[in-house]
């Protein structure tokens, strides 16, 4: 079996081009940074303490792919508001 990649968006545009293997669209590690508004250590400090859960997607090179809901739940991170109480 082949899996089809298809690269959408235009040619040097890097804002925004997902790839679609068997029907579904996924985003590399450095599209979902720059989408959210975060650095990568940052992305990468969330995944290790869990934020996105366990699973996990590589293409065959070990590259992470995520998925547009995991963005979403990325993007929720990134706007979420924590209060501190000092004492």
């Amino acid at each position: 079996m082949i899996n089809l990649v298809v690269y959408q968006g235009n040619v040097g545009d890097t804002s925004e081009m997902p790839i679609t293997l068997n029907g579904q669209s996924y985003y590399r590690t450095a599209e979902v940074y720059r989408l959210i508004g975060i650095s990568r250590n940052t992305l990468y400090r969330w995944l290790q303490r869990g934020v996105l859960g366990e699973s996990e997607r590589r293409d065959r090179r070990g590259w992470r792919l995520f998925t547009r809901d995991e963005v979403d739940r990325l993007k929720s991170e990134a706007g979420r508001i924590i209060t501190i109480v000092k004492r």
